[in-house]
């Protein structure tokens, strides 16, 4: 057997048909295929899986007890696997002082840069870290960003201090701290703050160590008095305070705002790093620099003594810039970066790496990526593959698929429909079969010819938010708007600015739904209150027997259906709980059936077959608008925890067909979503508008973009060469505009074949 193949025998991990496949090292393979048709579990769970499991079990027990977990997935045997490397598009962890550039490492390239070469000279490289004691400002400790109380918030001067004028709890009318300003004697507790005297308001707010001359002899024996300020910060601020935990909580973020540090200006250094300059810029100027500037700034600078150092620099700054991310900063924390961005940040990590034979393996590599930046994307994973590696990518888009050197498409549909391999093979080959993708492949791709017309706009005056240039623009209502440009043009700024000046819309993203990992579907839909009913009326016993949160919950793992292993410092193990099999419930609930189903039976049902078992409204209206938005193959009792961005976006989507009158925006609606699925998306928003709502979608997608009624298209370029509006009008009109790119890709999608 040729060790130039990795062979997969018998696969069958979730809803993989005991699938056997040959993937071609040292090539660029794409797995294709709709929404739940396997790939992931091929390429994710079995493939990537098994290499991490074994490459883990290399290590000594030592080292191996501190690494993820890998359990060993359900197939016969791979065989001629390389080391995996998965560059997935989960959010780069990390606190407030991970950065661009601290995870890329181009900052600590520049801590020594200018620990050689800065002017003055004040240490080495250590001393240019924010993370570092002798570096870091001393006001924020190096977080750039510090807690202020926003005090029109806390206080509300049309009351007096009985009546409740401070807004927070323990501050409230008879809470403790109330005490110490009602108790004080300084002032007239019935007195609206409004009506304060200038010393009145200073001692409420800002007054600390007061020694007080006439207390009121309930004031503590101390007789020290703080003001709301003082105390406020002193409770809450230096400490991880267990008061604001649970309901206080979401007080406590209206009444606290994260602001610029006003000693170091957001810059995390102090004055003495700061002062330490080359040609004219400290470190934080350089890190607060897009980085193609920073990159010409790099350039000019001729230093024999550090040319090596340089070099390093330019070729690091060169990778970001040539994945479509110039337009980012160093100083950007890593927590406000799509998965996207994400995604090309550990692409990058790996192009100046000299290790070859290693395999590579993407999820969507083009998500969040405007045409124009996919095709920068694809000469990456080509350079990958002619360094000597394997690379594997999950993908729907037809420029990623168009690279490959072998394709997988799997299918034929998604979830129990779904786990074969339906054709093997190139580009041309898949054209010609008969599969959702080879169909779409096909496709004649033709432009909108009847746009709708509006009834009115919405209006967005004079936006200079983020990089947007004091932009004006209307937006039409009760028709579908879509609003393109490449990745950092200032689409969502425009949307943000949109959303600030009309409080009422409805933003429906991809950001986690709201629930604990106890939450599934059938609750979320609350669907599952009704088939409590059913079985408890069918059973002749009570309802919470069939709920996992109460009387039917398994006691060994508490109704979750697996058993957490907290290992301190380490990922916790998750394992199936024995006791349940995984059910969640008690073994003697799953006695009782209903139509010969138990309740677990029920929960492990997609929601298309639970949709043809249950006759009952309540339950198949909800169910019937999963089906419509794409989700037929997820189950009833799948953890909304476990959900893609693309299928919590999805979701979120069928909880408002059927309403009229409302304003929708959505970001990016085809994440994850096959291209054959596009198309009943499409029909949703068509549906939506049609109900008279104003559809507002950010979209790279051609199959979207092509069937709006009107386009805004942001740019022309990234960062500060983005923030204007380069294109208003339909589709018909943009493929003839000069200077929008996604006019020119538009045209490219209506005459590629």
């Amino acid at each position: 057997m040729s060790n130039n193949e990795i062979v997969v025998k018998g696969a069958r991990e979730n809803n993989l048909k005991n699938i056997s496949v040959k993937i071609p090292k040292k090539k660029i393979t794409v797995f294709t295929g709709v929404s739940g048709s396997g790939k992931t579990s091929l390429v994710f769970d079995t493939i990537a899986a098994e290499s991490q499991r074994l490459l883990n079990e290399t290590y000594d027990s030592f080292i191996r007890h501190r690494l993820q977990q890998y359990g060993k997935p359900d197939v016969d045997s791979i065989e001629n696997l390389a080391v995996a490397i998965i560059v997935n598009q989960k959010k780069i962890e990390g606190n407030a002082r991970s950065t661009v550039g601290t995870i890329t490492d181009i900052y600590s390239l520049l801590r020594l840069l200018f620990s050689r070469i800065g002017k003055p000279f004040i240490g080495h490289s250590t001393v240019f870290s924010f993370n570092n004691p002798q570096g870091m400002c001393s006001y924020c400790e190096g977080l750039g960003k510090t807690s202020i109380v926003d005090l029109d918030e806390l206080i509300d001067k049309e009351r007096s201090l009985n009546e409740g004028a401070i807004r927070f709890p323990t501050f409230e009318v008879g809470g403790w701290r109330w005490t110490r300003y009602v108790y004080s004697g300084l002032f007239d507790n019935n007195k609206k703050i409004k009506d304060y005297t200038e010393d009145e308001w200073h001692n409420l707010v800002y007054a600390n160590n007061l020694k007080l001359v006439n207390p009121d002899p309930k004031f503590p024996k101390t007789g020290i008095y703080e003001g709301v300020l003082p105390r406020f910060e002193r409770s809450f601020f230096k400490k991880e305070s267990k008061e604001i935990a649970g309901k206080n909580a979401s007080r406590y973020k209206e009444v606290v705002k994260q602001g610029i540090c006003p000693e170091c200006n957001g810059n995390r250094l102090n004055p003495q790093v700061l002062s330490c300059k080359v040609e004219g810029k400290n470190i934080a100027d350089c890190c607060n620099m897009q980085i193609d500037d920073l990159l010409a700034f790099i350039r000019t600078l001729k230093d024999s003594s550090v040319s090596p150092l340089l070099n390093v620099i330019i070729k690091n700054l060169e990778n970001l810039l040539s994945i479509g991310l110039g337009y980012l900063t160093l100083s950007r924390e890593t927590s406000s970066l799509s998965g996207g961005e994400s995604q090309r940040i550990k692409l990058v990590r790996h192009l100046g790496i000299s290790l070859t034979d290693l395999t590579y393996i993407f999820d969507e590599p083009s998500v969040g990526l405007h045409p124009n930046d996919v095709q920068r994307l694809n000469k990456l994973l080509i350079e990958l593959r002619d360094k000597g590696n394997t690379v594997l990518i999950v993908e729907h888009d037809p420029d990623v698929i168009a690279i490959a050197d072998h394709i997988v498409d799997m299918g034929i549909g998604s979830g129990k429909k779904g786990g074969n391999i339906v054709y093997e093979g190139d580009l041309e080959g898949l054209k010609k079969a008969k599969t959702p993708t080879g169909d779409y492949l096909n496709r004649k791709n033709l432009i909108k010819a009847k746009c709708r017309k509006p009834s009115g706009h919405l209006f967005i005056q004079n936006s200079t938010l983020h990089n947007l240039k004091g932009i004006s623009v209307q937006i039409p209502k009760e028709v579908l708007t879509v609003i393109t440009g490449v990745a950092g043009s200032g689409k969502s700024s425009l949307v943000k600015s949109l959303i600030n000046q009309h409080k009422d819309i409805i933003v429906i993203d991809q950001s986690a739904l709201r629930g604990s990992k106890r939450s599934n579907i059938a609750t979320y839909t609350g669907t599952l209150d009704v088939i409590r009913g059913l079985f408890a009326r069918q059973n002749g016993v009570k309802q919470s027997l069939f709920s996992n949160n109460s009387d039917g919950a398994c006691p060994e793992c508490k109704g979750l259906g697996l058993i957490s292993t907290d290992l301190a410092f380490l990922d916790a193990v998750e394992v199936r709980c024995e006791h349940c099999n995984g059910s969640g419930f008690k073994p003697e609930v799953l006695k009782y059936k209903l139509k010969n189903k138990s309740i677990m039976d029920i929960m492990a049902m997609t929601i298309s077959e639970a949709n043809a078992f249950f006759n009952e409204r309540e339950i198949t209206e909800p169910l019937n608008r999963l089906c419509e938005v794409g989700l037929d193959y997820l189950t009833l009792g799948q953890s909304l925890n476990t959900f893609s961005g693309g299928e919590r976006q999805r979701l979120k989507l069928a909880t408002e067909l059927g309403k009229k009158g409302n304003i929708y925006v959505f970001d990016e609606p085809t994440t994850g979503l096959h291209n054959s699925d596009i198309s009943k998306l499409m029909k949703l928003f068509d549906k939506l508008v049609n109900d008279k709502n104003t559809v507002i979608i950010i979209e790279h997608n051609m199959d979207i973009i092509n069937q709006a009624d009107w386009i805004i298209d942001m740019g022309p370029g990234a960062g500060k060469y983005g923030g204007n509006i380069i294109f208003e009008g339909t589709p018909a009109k943009i493929v003839t505009d000069k200077v929008s790119l996604t006019g020119k890709h538009l045209n490219l999608y209506l005459h590629h074949r």
